[in-house]
């Protein structure tokens, strides 16, 4: 007595690479082209996990296109040539072979290739055995949270020299350009552009900051201060402003308040919304509450240079007080060891 086989079950994405592979390759190429780095990866990989459906499969999984399946559904051979057509159609031969690179079985692969499409080890591999400028400049052209996770990886002793060099960098020239474009994609020509390149800032240092873990920021960050003081304290303060002050617990922002004189508090208040601002209160007792919205209806107007004076304040405040542990910043989801 035969047993009946259970039905497969289909990720979202599955289902998604389903269609892709019933489609044509105009129309799969004009889907992929709105698509992410991360999300083309997951749904190519997808593609060839699904390359044996069956026509049964395909009725379950796409009942509302159960016609153009029926004349489709002949996927279970090889499915390369249509995925590579796709792909290259949809994102240009170096992306798509960058792409193809990961999601391809092993014998099928190619080299990577374009920067944006390459994983943070995969660059940070890439970038160690070079100059920090060069690495400073690769960096600043990803992603911030991929920025950190390559900074994070790469040997501790060149992080904070690299990420001061981030925070410099300025107009890149033409020449500069064509020369990284080239060490990334040797098949990629053209003349170069006139015209410079703006990259990184204090700001961008800042945002790849973020991106690492907290542990490398409390790593960085002291030898940075060595190395500028400046830059340092410019991409601290870019870092963190009033607002990241609500991600703390009402603990931790309560032990804040406390520290806080209420003259600095009533002016810093001034500046953020009800909702913000009942936050803060919340963290005190009814009758401290009630006295700073006294002291702040009595301030009347305020200069928007005193609030941000009182703001930043109360952030140098915070920043100290995690300095020696006395509270702990943000919403609690950095790593423990």
């Amino acid at each position: 007595m035969s047993t009946a086989v259970a039905p497969r079950t289909y990720t979202g994405v599955e289902r998604a690479a389903v269609l892709m592979m019933l489609v044509g390759e105009e129309e799969a190429a004009a889907i992929l082209q709105k698509l992410e780095p991360e999300e083309v990866r997951q749904l190519g990989t997808a593609m060839f996990a699904v390359a044996d459906v069956s026509e049964q499969e395909v009725e379950d999984v796409l009942d509302d296109f159960v016609g153009r399946a029926r004349e489709r559904t002949g996927i279970s051979f090889d499915p390369r040539p249509k995925i590579e057509a796709v792909m290259h159609r949809a994102l240009g031969p170096e992306k798509a072979d960058s792409v193809l690179a990961r999601i391809t079985p092993a014998e099928a692969a190619c080299e990577l290739e374009l920067l944006d499409w390459m994983e943070a080890p995969e660059i940070a591999a890439m970038v160690e055995k070079e100059h920090p400028q060069i690495a400073a400049v690769l960096i600043a052209n990803l992603d911030p949270a991929i920025g950190g996770q390559v900074l994070e990886l790469l040997p501790d002793a060149i992080q904070p020299d690299i990420l001061h060099r981030i925070a410099r960098l300025g107009p890149i020239n033409p020449e500069a350009v064509e020369t990284l474009r080239t060490m990334l994609a040797n098949r990629r020509g053209g003349g170069s552009s006139s015209a410079s390149v703006l990259l990184g800032g204090t700001r961008e240092a800042a945002k790849i900051l973020q991106g690492a873990r907290k542990a490398t920021e409390q790593r960085v960050m002291p030898k940075l201060f060595k190395i500028d003081k400046d830059v340092a304290k410019a991409i601290e303060e870019a870092m963190f402003v009033f607002d990241n002050l609500l991600d703390m617990d009402d603990k931790n922002l309560g032990t804040l308040i406390r520290n806080v004189d209420g003259d600095i508090l009533s002016r810093a208040l001034k500046g953020v919304d009800e909702t913000a601002r009942s936050r803060f209160l919340g963290c005190m007792s009814a009758r401290a509450a009630d006295g700073i919205r006294d002291e702040m209806e009595a301030r009347g107007p305020m200069k928007l240079a005193e609030v941000l004076e009182a703001q930043k304040a109360m952030i140098g405040i915070a920043r100290n007080l995690a300095k020696d542990g006395t509270i702990v910043m943000g919403a609690g989801d950095d790593d423990y060891v």
